[in-house]
């Protein structure tokens, strides 16, 4: 029963990854541009995009950790999950009926799709600790973002081939091709959430009676869960950690599609190179797993920030198409052991009765430091006149990273937080 929740839980990471893939970074910015933003100036539309992005993602920040506190204290992480990923199911499919000159529609069904998305993780994240044991969070942790990466990436090979090949399929044009694309990605999320919902109960611990509305109980245990954060230093640490090198892994995510178009790479082109990064991940972020059991999760972590950091100095000398596709088999060796480990790492040292309060922290802080890199590369960009010397300024991120995450002692973190659930219990005993 155990490996039947396991693999649930992992399907839904194959299943709402193709919302990454298809609609957050492939197929739907050039949608976007070339379709629902038609008649607008170029940088219009480009500005439009970022406003949409930008807005989603602010939402998503300040929902997460209140969505987080009310789930932990209603104990309905399950009743949430399902909540936001319908949301984004029905903002996929929705999608298909965009149309020329629907740029404002676009904008609001991605805003929709990306809290939906975004939302639901919280709660999906917070389901690791509940059906993971000991050790095998490392390796739960890692296996979900390989299935991410298979799931997500066979979906987004299948929708490149409609849009190259769209005639195959019985389409007359692009256009009506990356509408059937958008649709796929609600079904094909819809189908592989079913085993988690049917499959996995919510742990119900220590159910409380409320007299307040669950946004004032929201609310009131975020500015509590700030206010504690000082009780586990070793968690305090690695967020801070978290914050600085997880901002150089967003920024080179986002902004590599812009870097290879300055060399002249062309966009079939950067698209292959996703998925270069999308199907090399996948026995990679496995790897990472396995390494962690073997030489410690954090070790295991600080290799793969090294190697963003060999992958900042070459993305700094790269001239050629040939190197962008080197620096996408490089970022999808270790994209996803960078981002599951750093998710296990953290559910050691969260309290055991707050897991969901705590990961809506882990989103909210992955998605407010996210704002700073993206602005330093393009600041340093401007400043030096070449975008070069943005991507190099990267490294103060992993540089920094690297330094506070070697102070973290992960063993003293967990001793922490089970103290302090100790303690909290025996505080509603008495």
């Amino acid at each position: 029963m155990k490996n039947k929740r396991v693999r649930s839980w992992l399907l839904y990471d194959w299943g709402n990854s193709a919302f990454a893939t298809t609609i957050m970074a492939a197929i739907l910015p050039v949608f976007y541009y070339d379709v629902a933003a038609q008649g607008l100036p170029e940088n219009t539309a480009a500005s439009y995009w970022g406003y949409s992005q930008s807005l989603a993602v602010l939402l998503v920040a300040v929902m997460s950790p209140i969505l987080g506190a009310i789930s932990d204290y209603s104990a309905a992480k399950k009743q949430f999950l399902r909540f936001f990923a319908f949301m984004g199911m029905i903002a996929s499919v929705l999608l298909a009926f965009v149309g020329e000159g629907d740029y404002l529609f676009a904008s609001i069904l991605l805003i929709i799709g990306t809290i939906g998305f975004s939302g639901g993780n919280v709660f999906y994240d917070a389901f690791l600790p509940e059906i993971a044991e000991g050790d095998n969070i490392d390796r739960i942790s890692t296996r979900g973002f390989a299935y991410g990466y298979i799931g997500g990436g066979l979906l987004l090979a299948v929708n490149v081939l409609m849009l190259l090949k769209h005639d195959w399929f019985g389409m007359p044009d692009q256009a009506i091709a990356s509408r059937v694309s958008f649709a796929t990605v609600g079904l094909w999320w819809f189908v592989f959430s079913i085993p988690l919902f049917r499959n996995i109960q919510e742990e119900k611990k220590h159910q409380q009676q409320r007299s307040q509305s669950y946004v004032v109980i929201g609310f009131k245990r975020v500015a509590g869960t700030f206010r504690d954060l000082k009780q586990y230093r070793q968690l305090l640490v690695f967020l801070l950690a978290f914050w600085l090198y997880n901002d150089g892994v967003s920024t080179i995510i986002k902004m590599a599609t812009i870097y290879g178009k300055d060399i002249g790479i062309d966009t079939n082109s950067l698209i292959t190179a996703l998925l270069i990064t999308q199907f090399i991940g996948i026995p990679s972020t496995f790897f990472f797993g396995w390494l962690a059991g073997k030489i410690t999760a954090k070790r295991a972590l600080l290799i793969s920030l090294y190697t963003y950091v060999a992958i900042v100095i070459l993305g700094f000398f790269m001239v050629s198409a040939f190197h962008f596709y080197l620096l996408a088999v490089c970022v999808g060796l270790v994209q996803g052991g960078a981002q599951a480990l750093s998710r296990s790492i953290y559910g050691r040292m969260v309290p055991g009765d707050r897991h969901a309060e705590f990961y809506g922290f882990y989103g909210i802080s992955s998605k407010f430091a996210a704002v700073f890199g993206p602005f330093l590369f393009g600041f340093v960009g401007q400043l030096t006149g070449s975008s070069r010397y943005g991507i190099f300024s990267l490294l103060l991120f992993f540089i920094a990273g690297i330094v506070l995450l070697q102070m973290v002692n992960i063993d003293k973190g967990i001793e922490e937080a089970n103290k302090q659930t100790n303690d909290d219990l025996k505080v509603e005993v008495h």
